[in-house]
C-alpha cells in the first residue's frame, strides 16, 4: 500500500510500504480521511522526542472495516451494525464495511491515573501514531478497544474530526466551569482554537474572542460567525478587550498557541478570579507574573487529551452536524501531504485544518 512516511526532519516521503498485520484483538481500517495535526508538525520539525523516524504518523481519521483480527466474529456487510455476530468495541458493535473513526490514545487500564478514570494520563499511554504506525496510508491496524462506530451517512471528514474536538471539549469544559454565560478569549485560529471557541458557544459562552496574528486565517474565522477577531499585531489587544467584554471583563482566556507573548497576554488579560486553560504545546519553560497571578486568584489550568466520555460526546456532536469541518477545513490527495506539511510550517496555510485523503 502506498504510505506518507516521516523519514527525518523536515522530510516527508510517499513510500510503498507492506500491507499492515491485522493481529489478535485488532481491526483492519481503509482509511477515508486523515487530518494534520499540530502535535505532528512539531514531530516533521524534529522538536517531539517522542516520534522516531521513520514513522506513519496520522491519528486524527475516519475509515472503512475491512477486516478484524483473528478471534473476531465481526460481520460482514452490515454498515449500520444491526446483524448478530458482531464484534464489540469500547463504544459499541463493529462489522465490515462500517464506518468507524478511532479514539488513538490507548491506555493501560490499570495504573493509578486508569483507575481514577484519567486514561489520558496513564503511565503507560501509546499513541496511534506515535508509538505504532499510524493512518497516513491507504489502510491502518488499530486495537479493537478504540474503534467508534459513526453514522455511515456522515462525511468522513467531519467524522475525522472527533479527535482533536475531544481535545477541545475537555478543555472548553474545564475552563468554563466556573464560567457560566462566559467572556471567552481564545488564542490562535487554527483547529484547536477554532474548535475550542465553537465549543466555547454550544457550551453557553456569551461572548468569544478569537486572536492571531494570521489576517489571512482571521478572515476565514470571522466568515464562521463565532465571534469577534482581533490580530494583536495590527490592534491593542487590552484596548479590544475592555471594549468587547465591558466591565465583566473575560471569565476565561484560552490558549491554543502556547507561546511567550500569548501567555502573559492571558494571564494580564483575565478578569481577578478568572481561569487561564493551556492547550497549546508550543513552547516549555515560560516567564509568568506569579504574583499578578496570586493577588488575582487566577486559575491556571493544563489540558492535554481527552476522556472516553469527552470522545463519545465528540462524535455525537459531529453525528448530529452541531460542529461541522465547514468553511474552514481544505481537503488533499495523500500524495501532496509532504508540500501540505512544508507550506503549515512556512505559515502558508489560511485553513484551520487540512485533511488528506488516500
Amino acid at each position: 500500500m502506498k504510505a506518507l512516511v516521516w523519514t527525518g526532519v523536515e522530510t516527508m516521503e510517499v513510500r510503498e510500504t507492506e500491507r499492515p498485520a491485522c493481529g489478535p484483538d485488532e481491526i483492519l481500517i481503509r482509511v477515508e480521511a486523515v487530518g494534520i495535526c499540530g502535535s505532528e508538525i512539531e514531530g516533521y520539525l524534529g522538536h517531539n522526542s517522542l516520534r522516531v523516524p521513520p514513522l506513519v504518523m496520522g491519528h486524527e481519521f475516519c475509515g472503512t472495516v475491512v477486516d478484524a483480527g483473528e478471534g473476531l466474529p465481526v460481520a460482514a456487510g452490515d454498515a449500520n451494525g444491526a446483524r448478530e455476530g458482531r464484534s464489540a468495541s469500547a463504544y459499541g458493535s463493529i462489522s465490515i464495511g462500517q464506518k468507524v473513526v478511532v479514539n488513538p490514545l490507548l491506555a493501560c487500564g490499570e495504573c493509578p491515573s486508569c483507575r481514577r478514570g484519567l486514561p489520558q494520563l496513564c503511565a503507560k499511554r501509546a499513541l496511534v501514531g506515535v508509538h505504532r504506525p499510524g493512518a497516513f496510508g491507504e489502510l491502518v491496524s488499530v486495537p479493537r478497544s478504540a474503534v467508534v462506530p459513526v453514522p455511515a451517512d456522515i462525511s468522513p471528514f467531519r467524522a475525522a474530526l472527533s479527535e482533536p474536538l475531544a481535545c477541545s471539549l475537555r478543555a472548553t469544559r474545564r475552563a468554563l466551569e466556573r464560567h457560566p454565560f462566559a467572556g471567552v478569549l481564545v488564542f490562535g485560529a487554527g483547529g484547536i482554537g477554532l474548535l475550542c471557541a465553537m465549543t466555547a458557544k454550544l457550551l453557553g459562552a456569551s461572548r468569544v474572542m478569537i486572536a492571531d496574528t494570521n489576517a489571512k486565517r482571521l478572515e476565514m474565522a470571522a466568515s464562521l460567525d463565532i465571534g469577534e477577531t482581533v490580530n494583536p499585531r495590527e490592534e491593542d489587544l487590552g484596548e479590544r478587550v475592555r471594549a468587547a467584554f465591558g466591565e465583566g471583563g473575560l471569565d476565561a482566556v484560552m490558549d491554543a498557541a502556547g507561546f511567550q507573548p500569548t501567555r502573559e497576554a492571558a494571564i494580564r488579560l483575565v478578569r481577578p478570579g478568572g481561569t487561564f486553560m493551556n492547550i497549546g504545546l508550543g513552547i516549555d519553560d515560560t516567564v509568568l507574573p506569579i504574583n499578578h497571578l496570586i493577588r488575582g486568584e487566577i486559575d491556571i489550568l493544563g489540558s492535554f487529551c481527552y476522556s472516553r466520555q469527552d470522545f463519545h460526546d465528540a462524535v455525537r456532536l459531529l453525528s448530529e452536524g452541531r460542529i461541522t469541518e465547514e468553511g474552514w477545513t481544505e481537503v488533499r490527495p495523500l500524495a501532496a501531504g509532504g508540500d501540505a506539511f512544508a507550506e503549515l510550517v512556512a505559515g502558508r496555510v489560511h485553513v484551520g485544518k487540512i485533511f488528506l485523503q488516500p
